[in-house]
C-alpha cells in the first residue's frame, strides 16, 4: 500500500545507480557521455539539473485533450501542447520509502500559459526489473525495459502499465493502454542531450510527445529529496 512523504529516507550508502544495475555489461555501450549521465546513485552525492528546449511538447491531439483532464493522475499526461517550450529536469538518485534504489525525476514544461510538471520515481523493484511509477500520488506504475542501440543511445519502452486507485491495483487493457518509447542521446555537434518521447495509444496513435534537446550539468547534494521532489505519496507495489 501507500506511505506518507515523511516516509522518504536519505541515502543509506553507495549502490550503482538503477540504470547500470539493470542494464550491466550492456552499459558501457553507452555513449561516454550518458554513461555520466545516468551513472549517480544513491548515495552518491550527486544530483543532475538540465535546462532546454522541447520542439514540441505535450498532447498532440485537440480532441483528447479536455479527457487528459479527467485522468485520476495529477502530474504526468497534461492537456496542453506547444511547440519550442523551455523546460527544466532535476533527476535525484535515492532510496525509496521500501530502501529501492530509485531515481526522482521533476521536468517543470514552460508553455505560456503556465507551468506543467511532469514527475516519476524509476526503482529497481526486482533483479533486473524496473518499475516507473508517475504522477504526483505515483498511482501509474509503467514496467520500463532498457536497450542499447548501435550508436550508444539509451531506448526506453514501457510496454504494461496499472494504475492504483486506493487498495485497487487496476491493469490496464490492452484496449485503453497505451506505450512509451523514449530514445535518449548525446548531440556531439550541439554539445547538448537529446530526448525525444512518445506515448502510442493502440487504436489512436501518439497520444503525448516531448522532443528536444538540453544542457545537464551535477552538482553535489545531502541525498535528502527537497520538498518539491517529494511524492504526496510513495507507492510500494509494483
Amino acid at each position: 500500500m501507500e506511505d506518507s512523504p515523511s516516509a522518504q529516507v536519505p541515502g543509506r550508502g553507495g549502490a550503482d545507480s538503477v540504470y547500470r544495475s539493470v542494464l550491466g555489461p550492456e552499459y558501457e555501450r553507452l555513449q561516454p557521455e550518458l554513461q555520466e549521465y545516468f551513472a549517480a546513485g544513491p548515495g552518491a552525492g550527486t544530483y543532475g539539473e538540465g535546462i532546454g528546449v522541447f520542439e514540441r511538447a505535450g498532447c498532440p491531439r485537440p480532441w483528447l485533450r479536455p479527457l487528459l483532464k479527467l485522468m485520476p493522475v495529477t502530474n504526468a499526461f497534461f492537456p496542453d501542447y506547444g511547440t519550442n517550450v523551455p523546460f527544466t529536469i532535476r533527476n535525484y538518485p535515492h532510496w525509496d520509502s521500501e530502501n529501492r534504489p530509485s531515481l526522482t525525476a521533476v521536468r517543470t514544461f514552460r508553455f505560456p500559459a503556465g507551468n506543467r510538471v511532469f514527475e516519476d520515481t524509476t526503482t529497481l523493484t526486482g533483479p533486473g526489473q524496473l518499475t516507473d511509477y508517475l504522477g504526483r500520488k505515483r498511482n501509474l506504475a509503467t514496467d520500463l525495459v532498457l536497450t542499447v542501440t548501435g550508436d550508444g543511445h539509451l531506448r526506453m519502452d514501457s510496454p504494461g502499465s496499472r494504475l492504483f486507485l486506493g487498495r485497487l491495483r487496476l491493469p490496464l487493457p490492452a484496449f485503453a493502454a497505451a506505450d512509451a518509447h523514449v530514445e535518449q542521446w548525446y548531440d556531439a555537434g550541439d554539445g547538448l542531450f537529446r530526448i525525444r518521447t512518445r506515448v502510442v495509444q493502440r487504436q489512436v496513435g501518439t497520444i503525448f510527445v516531448y522532443d528536444g534537446s538540453f544542457s545537464y550539468e551535477q552538482f553535489r547534494w545531502d541525498g535528502r529529496l527537497p520538498e518539491d521532489a517529494v511524492p504526496a505519496r510513495w507507492e510500494r507495489r509494483v
